[in-house]
């Protein structure tokens, strides 16, 4: 199961849950477990959405903070 499908029958089944005849402890903790759980997948789904968002064409992210030597030596006092 997809975890967009987890998020959608958490949801369901929160908004049924309360009309049903369940006992009061019963509902308590299945209450309990569904809000932790849709924390969990919903984190997960935001994490990889916002990991996507910032990776380049290449696979690599790009929020490296360094420039790559080029081997070219430079001397300060010529213009390019």
């Amino acid at each position: 199961m997809s975890r967009e499908s987890i998020v959608f029958t958490l949801g369901i089944l929160l908004l049924v849950i309360p009309h049903l005849g369940i006992p009061e402890s019963w509902k308590f903790y299945f209450l309990i477990t569904a809000g932790v759980l849709l924390v969990v997948v919903g984190y997960s789904l935001r994490r990889s959405a916002y990991l996507r968002s910032i990776e380049r064409d290449n696979g690599e992210r790009g929020t490296d903070s360094f420039v790559e030597n080029t081997g070219k030596k430079q001397n300060p006092h010529t213009y390019v």
